[in-house]
């Protein structure tokens, strides 16, 4: 207890006794000097804490503020990759796209391969593992069951560090409701990651898991960046999934963008997987603070589970695009403005007018004002010469 608490509570007792033997102007003259008394010390004990932290903060600076000379005495750890270059220890990332196209899937399928370790990408250079991670992956929408199937489908070695914080499991088991806009939780959920040996947590989804955040405001956003910031420091990498909205950019403040080394936008492709025990979407960075464009290239991913078949693997495919490839497959699926084609990859209309004046120089792409068109009388380079060798390889003995 604190001195002017000590004070409060002897005034009291002392009032109640001599109550009876005041009238009630002497009671409020009274009640005035304490509560005067109290405030001076409340102020007294608030410099004090103030001079203390400007002490402290005067000695850090002095300790760390230094020459480009001095910094090599710092050893501060470097951060370590994690997935190909784009990937590293204490990055915050973001995947993001409409409903139902794959997010989860795309989450989940990273965060296992975290998990089990270095080759488990297999033959995908650009997202190779560089070696195996602790994942948490908290979930607040989908349903336990669904994380179960869909975590033994994508399984190669479920013994690995892969763990699950799911809001139903939560609720079911404690009767609490995860919200990560609160400190307290915030600070739990940094605890356990420190405790555990976490290096990668996984969010899925934004809308889900942060109650009360409103999207839109920018400074709304002030009630989990420290927190995302208090996890880069501790090397804990983090990858948020959120949603698209009708323009199909992120949803919500593009101040939360700042912060992230990496953003991954999905899209759908142009011949989507048509079952609902798979799905298929394009992967494009948005952005990439360490890998240019051709070290981590659109890729059009495809997630197929066979049916009828009782614990059948998740077989997960994948092929590059590149946005040249992804403009022509807009244009061929009827997108004629270049707004509806930088809203479906996700770039801007500036950049697809680069792609459009490349298409037309290639021969392929028709302009009429501001209108897409694909050229029908085309014909690829060595398209000629192609046909002739397919016709002298069927009929040229024939003619012998």
């Amino acid at each position: 207890m604190n001195r002017a608490a000590r004070v409060s509570k002897r005034f009291i007792t002392k009032t109640k006794k001599k109550h009876m033997n005041m009238n009630s102007s002497q009671a409020k003259q009274a009640k005035r000097i304490l509560e005067a008394a109290f405030n001076e010390e409340k102020q007294l004990e608030a410099a004090e804490a103030a001079a203390q932290l400007k002490e402290k903060w005067s000695g850090n600076l002095d300790k760390v503020i230094r020459q480009p000379s001095g910094f090599g005495g710092i050893a501060v750890p470097p951060c370590e990759p994690i997935m190909g270059k784009w990937f590293r220890q204490g990055d915050l990332g973001f995947i993001y796209g409409p409903r139902g196209l794959g997010k989860t899937w795309l989450g989940m399928f990273l965060g296992r391969r975290c998990a089990e370790g270095a080759d488990s990408m297999g033959a995908l250079a650009e997202w190779k593992v560089a070696a195996q991670r602790r994942v948490l992956y908290v979930d607040g929408e989908m349903t336990l069951d669904e994380i179960r199937d869909r975590d033994n489908a994508l399984a190669i070695n479920p013994g690995a560090g892969m763990f699950y914080l799911q809001h139903e499991a939560l609720f079911h088991l404690t009767g609490d409701v995860l919200n990560l806009v609160d400190p307290v939780t915030q600070t739990a959920i940094l605890d356990k990651c420190k405790r555990d040996k976490i290096e990668i947590l996984i969010l899925d989804n934004q809308s889900c898991l942060f109650h009360g955040l409103s999207e839109n405001a920018a400074d709304a956003w002030d009630q989990v960046l420290p927190w995302l910031l208090r996890l880069r420091r501790n090397r804990i990498a983090v990858i948020i999934i959120a949603h698209a909205g009708r323009n199909g950019l992120m949803r919500g403040t593009s101040r939360r963008e700042d912060a992230a080394s990496w953003i991954i936008n999905l899209s759908e492709p142009k011949d989507p997987v048509e079952n609902q025990s798979g799905t298929s979407f394009v992967a494009r960075f948005v952005k990439n603070r360490y890998a240019t464009e051709t070290e981590c290239p659109t890729l059009e991913w495809t997630f197929l589970k066979p049916t009828g078949v009782p614990n059948a693997k998740m077989q997960v495919t994948w092929k590059n695009l590149t946005p040249l490839q992804q403009f022509r497959e807009c244009v061929e699926g009827g997108m004629t403005l270049a707004t509806q084609v930088a809203k479906h990859m996700g770039i801007s209309p500036g950049r697809i007018s680069q792609l459009a004046s490349k298409a037309r120089d290639e021969g392929w792409l028709l302009k009429d004002g501001r209108r897409y068109a694909i050229n029908p009388f085309y014909t690829p380079p060595g398209w000629g010469e192609k046909i002739a060798a397919e016709y002298l390889a069927k009929h040229g003995k024939e003619k012998a």
